[in-house]
């Protein structure tokens, strides 16, 4: 059993538990000895988490309302302790920027930044009485770089790097340490969801951007890893490891190649040089 210093078990709030990186984590801490509140959106992936034996409960974090009962339900169910959080649920929503419409855009926002936020500040005031904690955000390699037809994701993303930044500065001193990390591709049902809202919001037909749109219909339905150097979820949770446990979390977490090359060129290239390596990388938006 995962316990803290003063031998209590530890607790961990996760969002987005249905499949990849959140039942990943999910199931990994567990095996550690934390007690795990594994949340998801729909009930039928709350029974699949329950019948799996994880202690779950629904969380939409577009819904302010879902957001306080489940962070009520946590803190009844444990007594009021809670030790950590990890913001994992997400999704992409794919699209030309000039695309995008107000309410795609808002979708997005809703549940990559207000939800995921609101969700934090909530669990805040209970970390602050106990004098520690930690609120872990899965962020991305596209937090750090934009690649075409990712815009919403990236500025949903880049947000949330800024408010994660800003929070761990006003948290100094508090016990509550905040991390980011920053993965590059990793095998999820990720591009399964994103086709989904690509269906919902982009219409192609009337796009000046239909040929790339057929190019990039074609990734997010391909069987397999769609890009290369992909790695399991399990490397999200080694480093989620080391930001829920060590005492000296790091501000910032890199996981696969992609994130650490990408992040060193941010600092070293002029933008025109960036942008075009970029372009390369993604293949115009294909990739």
């Amino acid at each position: 059993m995962q316990q803290h210093v003063d031998g209590q078990e530890r607790t961990i709030l996760i969002s987005g538990c249905s499949s990849g990186i959140g039942r990943c984590a999910a199931e990994g801490l567990r095996a550690r000895g934390w007690r795990v509140f594994a949340t998801a959106r729909q009930p039928a992936d709350v029974a699949q988490l329950q019948a799996a034996g994880l202690e779950s409960l629904l969380l939409d974090l577009s819904d302010s309302a879902s957001i306080r009962t489940a962070v009520a339900t946590v803190l009844e169910r444990s007594g009021g302790r809670l030790d950590a959080l990890f913001n994992n649920a997400a999704y992409g929503q794919p699209g030309a920027v000039e695309d995008l419409s107000r309410a795609a855009l808002r979708e997005q926002f809703e549940v990559n930044l207000f939800g995921t936020q609101e969700l934090s500040n909530q669990v805040i005031p209970v970390l602050r009485r106990q004098g520690h904690g930690r609120i872990v955000y899965n962020s991305s390699v596209l937090g750090l770089v934009a690649f075409a037809y990712r815009g919403a994701y990236v500025a949903s993303k880049f947000a949330l790097e800024g408010l994660a930044d800003t929070l761990r500065q006003e948290l100094r001193g508090t016990g509550i340490h905040v991390c980011l990390i920053e993965p590059g591709p990793i095998l999820s049902r990720f591009r399964d969801n994103a086709h989904v809202a690509y269906q919902r919001h982009i219409d192609p037909a009337h796009s000046v951007h239909r040929e790339q749109y057929a190019a990039m219909e074609a990734r997010l339905l391909k069987e397999g890893p769609a890009a290369p150097f992909t790695l399991p979820p399990e490397a999200v949770l080694k480093r989620l490891i080391h930001a829920v446990e060590s005492p000296r979390p790091q501000a910032r977490y890199f996981v696969t190649a992609p994130t650490y090359l990408f992040a060193l060129l941010r600092r070293l290239l002029p933008t025109s040089a960036l942008d075009a390596l970029l372009h390369r990388a993604s293949g115009g938006g294909r990739r």
